[in-house]
């Protein structure tokens, strides 16, 4: 006889949803764009189904649509002409730059959407890297003072989060004493703590022209400042070290071959956790669901689940203006 059947509990959706241990909701997601120089301009992503590069007045338009969908926040890139490219990334602090205007115009036009810009120089650099590089090295206190200036011109012109995607040692605490300095005592910190480098990155590389050059005087990849995804104790010495520094929600990124991590830094911290759905994860979706192979609605769906059931909170995700059209219906 038996007398325990788990199946009991999963007669019919009213039963399973009524035991549901996680849930997705729109309130979940952070959707990443692509900003360009220009007016009325867009320019599709070939290996990003259904994403663009939008110049401004276009990449309010998308944001204003966001927000009714139930999407509250963005988390902004720039396509920087290569004429403003240099090695000190000091476009990324120009009062009047892409990024600065970007900002200015999504809070004019939708108050309540929360802002993220993203901080890092590699679309600022001739290079490609995400920082300043002297006799073929990555000098990391020097980057850490030009994230700091970045951070606070995003500020400035109302960001409500920065995000630094570095992974330069201390910049979180150089950057919360600047904006401290400055006045800015709300404006937050979400950290790419445990960002590994990564072969999913590719499509996003592509859609900024940000991936490090072929120059054998400097770095061919990002290896020495993002994390080797051999590791699993060194996320958790990274997560730690930013907490410390003043970080108010922390990132493990890439996210699905990742979950793993996700678990450990949820069952360590109490902060906020951010997971990051990259580029090469929502492009393998797409292709084997424009290939007949995978369910589109239902794959986006489960996936996105996952990094609520692994813990965590907020989803960065290209596909967050599809899943929400998704599960608002």
């Amino acid at each position: 006889m038996i007398y325990s059947r788990n199946r009991r509990l999963r007669v019919n959706e009213s039963m399973r949803g009524l035991v549901r241990e996680c849930s997705l909701s729109v309130n979940d997601f952070v959707m990443p764009i692509f900003v360009m120089e220009g007016e009325n301009k867009q320019e599709a992503i070939a290996s990003m189904p259904g994403i663009f590069r939008r110049s401004i007045d276009l990449t309010v338009k998308e944001c204003k649509e966001l927000f009714s969908l139930g999407v509250k926040a963005v988390n902004l890139y720039m396509k920087v002409s290569d004429h403003l490219k240099d090695n000190t990334g000091k476009e990324a602090w120009n009062k009047d730059g892409l990024m600065q205007n970007t900002i200015k115009a999504i809070k004019d036009a939708v108050p309540e959407m929360v802002i993220m810009p993203d901080v890092a120089l590699d679309p600022y650099s001739i290079y490609g890297h995400d920082g300043i590089i002297e006799n073929g090295k990555i000098m990391n206190d020097a980057t850490n003072e030009a994230l700091a200036k970045m951070a606070v011109s995003h500020a400035e012109v109302g960001a409500d989060i920065v995000a630094p995607s570095d992974m330069m040692d201390g910049r979180v605490l150089a950057i919360r004493e600047a904006l401290e300095e400055s006045g800015f005592h709300d404006v937050g910190i979400l950290s790419y703590a445990a960002k590994y480098a990564s072969s999913f990155y590719g499509p996003f590389r592509s859609a900024l022209d940000s991936a490090p050059k072929d120059n054998m005087e400097i770095p061919k990849d990002k290896k020495t400042y993002q994390m080797d995804f051999h590791n699993s104790r060194e996320a958790l010495n990274e997560v730690f070290k930013d907490v410390e520094e003043g970080a108010d929600i922390i990132m493990i990124k890439p996210g699905l071959p990742y979950l793993d991590i996700v678990a450990k830094v949820r069952e360590a911290i109490d902060l906020p956790i951010a997971v990051y759905n990259v580029s090469g994860e929502y492009a393998m979706l797409k292709a084997a669901a424009q290939n007949g192979w995978l369910d589109n609605d239902k794959a986006i769906i489960e996936s996105l689940t996952c990094f609520k059931r692994a813990g965590a909170d907020m989803i960065f995700t290209y596909a967050a203006k599809e899943a929400a059209m998704i599960l608002n219906k």
